[in-house]
């Protein structure tokens, strides 16, 4: 059996879904990646055979020019561009992926959650598939706050009603998309209740790389929902080059803003000038691609500013991590057993910091309420108070213990009847 994959363009989905294939290829099963022309570096770091995907609608340089507009943005206005950027993913897919599919001859399809509505064309087709959620899975129930919203996870009535209130108003940015997918089911013949949430999600399999102990407490998930734990190893990523030498072995603050919203210089300034206020800390910048890092200025004596930084081997060294509160980076610190102060800034951002705050493992501060004068004192609370620690390294405990990446893969065997066919060793290959 062929198993394809359809990879989402940006950093933090291609991470974790371009390591599943890896691994589900280290296992003697026939894998084949699909995605636009912008992401062949990733997949072919990860070694994993690579098609080209809508390169008319998307050749190499449109991600950087969509990025460019969206990272300098916050809250509404770039959740409400995400949605017009997958709006526009999903028509090209729509139209694109069947042939694709037939092209490659795949027997099965892996999808990201993001693209929702798209198991459209893997019903139609009568193609097995399974989804996963790199990203917050998305809760339209009113179980929990919908992962935009920063809201405390709360079982009275009126949280309930807010958080209905809540998906509603998500659904209502979610029609433009749904209505793609909709017209697409409409032309092929198929029946779906588009009043049920879940309707185009896998009745096979849905993967969420996000632990059940970093998770609000629900029963409310579908009965094929599975939580797995991160989908990472370290291994099969494009390498930075890091200026090791300067580390000099004080307390280390990491801070990364992620990839889709780090255009804000202003941001970084502010951390720097929170975390310079303390003696004895060294702080590392990662600032991304868009800034000038000769704009910053006043910045503590040892700190590093780098463009790209290798996020994972640096958290291994950090004391605390200052982030956005993307979900890699998050679950990344957490197996690292590293508390965090998260700045959310828009998409599912704050959902996360929620629950970083929820479970004890850092604190966060929203983008619009961040000044130095409230950032110091969230750094001063997380790296003083030993509770943060400990309850980050409750969930590392959690997460080594699961094996998130081999949970993951062996649901995939499960839901597409796959034989395993060997074991991988430590470098991902077969022994």
């Amino acid at each position: 059996m062929r198993v394809a994959f359809l990879g989402v363009r940006v950093k933090g989905h291609l991470n974790p879904t371009t390591t599943l294939a890896r691994k589900l290829k280290a296992r003697g099963h026939d894998v084949v990646f699909l995605s636009v022309p912008d992401t062949e570096p990733f997949v072919r770091a990860a070694h994993l055979p690579y098609v080209p995907f809508s390169e008319k609608e998307f050749p190499v340089g449109s991600l950087a020019k969509s990025l460019d507009q969206l990272n300098k943005l916050q809250g509404q206005e770039a959740l409400e561009m995400v949605m017009r950027l997958v709006s526009a993913n999903m028509e090209s897919s729509f139209r694109n992926l069947p042939q694709a599919l037939r092209d490659v001859k795949a027997d099965a399809l892996i999808l990201d959650e993001v693209d929702r509505g798209l198991g459209c064309v893997p019903m139609h087709l009568g193609m097995p598939y399974v989804h996963i959620s790199n990203a917050l899975p998305t809760d339209l129930s009113g179980a929990t706050p919908p992962c935009t919203f920063d809201w405390p996870h709360e079982t009275t009535p009126e949280a309930f009603a807010r958080n209905q209130a809540g998906a509603r108003n998500l659904l209502q940015m979610y029609e433009p998309i749904l209505s793609i997918a909709r017209g697409y089911a409409e032309r092929v013949g198929l029946k779906i209740d588009w009043n049920n949430p879940y309707a185009t999600i896998s009745p096979l399999a849905w993967l969420t790389q996000m632990p059940k102990e970093f998770d609000f407490e629900s029963s409310h998930w579908p009965a094929q929902f599975h939580y797995t734990g991160p989908f990472h190893d370290g291994l099969g990523r494009i390498e930075s080059d890091f200026p090791w030498d300067r580390l000099t072995g004080e307390p280390l603050v990491y801070a990364s803003m992620g990839t889709l919203q780090n255009g804000l210089e202003s941001v970084f300034q502010t951390i720097a000038d929170a975390v310079g206020e303390r003696s004895g800390v060294q702080l590392v910048l990662s600032i991304g691609p868009t800034l000038d890092p000769e704009k910053l200025s006043l910045l503590p004596p040892n700190c590093i500013v780098v463009k790209n930084a290798p996020q994972m081997e640096l958290l291994k060294r950090a004391t605390l991590c200052i982030t956005h509160a993307g979900l890699n980076t998050a679950l990344e610190s957490l197996t690292q057993g590293v508390p965090m102060v998260a700045i959310p800034v828009s998409i599912d951002q704050p959902g996360v910091a929620a629950r970083i705050a929820y479970m004890r493992t850092g604190a966060f501060l929203p983008i619009k309420n961040l000044t130095r004068a409230r950032l110091s004192p969230l750094i001063d609370e997380v790296l003083s108070n030993p509770e943060y620690r400990q309850n980050a390294m409750k969930i590392k405990e959690a997460i080594v213990r699961t094996n998130g990446l081999e949970k993951a893969v062996d649901v995939i065997e499960q839901a597409f009847h796959l034989p395993p066919l060997g074991v991988p060793g430590p470098s991902g290959e077969l022994s």
